[in-house]
């Protein structure tokens, strides 16, 4: 007997009609119409069944903390990090898990089952380390955290920068990252990107660095980091977030950097939201969007993820755990608004970002985890326009989270009373 089994959803290609068996925690089957013995079953109703949402850059460290010690003013990423290096001497690791863990609460019910969460090593006490460390300890059943040791303030300009990340990596951070344009010098940022991506190859880790959070256009670490992936052997375990600078970049020069960028194999990760939040702000008018060129690094036949960033700390005051915002963000800035880009936007949030982690067993196929959202829309195009309800949220055939379907009773005069599950 299976121990689940979903009928009559449909699949983010397209595909309709579909029945899901689920076994052990893993799907064994994905075909049409499927009948068979079952601990539990579910009328999907024809709505849309999708992997769950995976965000492949965030902040844990940060969030919730809106307002601690103050708010940013100016909305730049620059006071972001100074209120950042403000808020961290009184920082309690009771305080940042229980931030972290209602964080990881919003995720799930949203349907985001796996985070990659940047970690700040540039605190001797690596108390935040430590702090998100317990975090994952404690989300490991029910939620993927990856975490990365970022050296926010610098890993050269910072003393003792170098020291502190190797520490953050002994301790079990999974991933080397870094922040070459917050560097003392361009030569020092590029100097930077080698010197981590050294210690990545070395230990066998991955690499995420902030890369040319700028509207700098001579910002073009991006390059340095293809360059140092080619060189180590390192293709499909580097990605360089962020890459903003790149909207401000002269067209060709990156006709150069776009194959470049392709052939190291370096995923790209957009964060729409935070990008047109804070970049752009020394513009008057026209102002610049400050969103990398997303639908071009895709064409070149990049891996192009998008992450949510920040959600309630020093750099962004708003956001709520959920991707298909994010998504929604992505495609208008982007200008991705045909239902080919659209659905690259849901992809984005989902397959794209899982690849960036490297996660296994996600997808809905034969084989892979029985984790998946349904989603009260009917295809990817309607989740991302609705920001759709997760009415059902599992993992490894598990049910983690549900939520009742949106509905609105209109009474209109000259009427008879409707109910509205959701929009046409």
């Amino acid at each position: 007997m299976l121990d689940l089994l979903i009928h009559d959803a449909t699949l983010p290609d397209g595909r309709t009609g579909m029945s899901i068996a689920v076994q052990d925690g893993r799907i064994a089957e994905v075909t049409a119409g499927l009948d068979a013995p079952a601990a539990q079953k579910l009328d999907a109703c024809g709505l849309l069944l999708a992997p769950p949402f995976v965000d492949p850059h965030f902040h844990m460290d940060a969030t919730l903390s809106y307002g601690l010690p103050r708010v940013n003013q100016s909305g730049t990423l620059l006071e972001g990090i100074a209120l950042w290096g403000e808020l961290k001497p009184l920082l309690k690791a009771e305080a940042l898990i229980e931030r972290a863990l209602a964080y990881c609460d919003w995720a799930v019910a949203k349907g985001l089952l796996a985070i990659r969460s940047h970690v700040d090593t540039s605190d001797a006490s690596l108390l935040a380390v430590d702090a998100l460390l317990e975090v994952k300890r404690l989300v490991a059943p029910y939620l993927d955290l990856q975490l990365v040791a970022f050296p926010q303030d610098g890993v050269l300009r910072s003393p003792g920068g170098v020291d502190n990340l190797r520490r953050a990596l002994d301790k079990g951070v999974d991933v080397v990252g870094g922040i070459p344009h917050f560097e003392r010098t361009m030569a020092d940022g590029a100097a930077s990107v080698k010197l981590l991506c050294e210690i990545a190859a070395e230990r066998g880790k991955l690499v995420d660095m902030h890369c040319d959070e700028s509207d700098d256009p001579l910002s073009r670490h991006i390059e340095t980091l293809a360059f140092e992936s080619q060189r180590l052997g390192l293709q499909g375990r580097v990605t360089g977030s962020h890459c903003t600078s790149m909207h401000s970049m002269d067209n060709y020069y990156v006709s150069k950097l776009l194959p470049l960028i392709a052939e190291s194999g370096v995923a790209v990760i957009s964060n729409p939201l935070i990008n047109i939040t804070l970049q752009g702000r020394h513009d008057s008018y026209p102002k610049r969007r400050g969103m990398t060129r997303v639908p071009e690094l895709m064409a070149a036949g990049v891996n192009v993820a998008f992450g949510h960033d920040c959600v309630m700390d020093p750099w962004y005051g708003m956001g709520s755990g959920d991707m298909l915002e994010v998504a929604h963000m992505g495609l208008h800035v982007a200008q991705m608004t045909s239902q080919a880009g659209i659905r690259d936007c849901f992809d984005a949030v989902t397959v794209n970002a899982a690849k960036v982690m490297h996660l296994e067993g996600h997808g809905i196929a034969a084989g892979c985890d029985a984790s998946f959202v349904l989603l009260q829309a009917r295809d990817p195009v309607e989740a991302i326009r609705l920001r759709a309800t997760r009415l059902k949220v599992y993992r490894k055939g598990r049910l983690l989270a549900e939520t009742p379907a949106a509905t609105a009773a209109l009474h209109l005069p000259g009427r008879s009373t409707q109910t509205h599950w959701m929009q046409p």
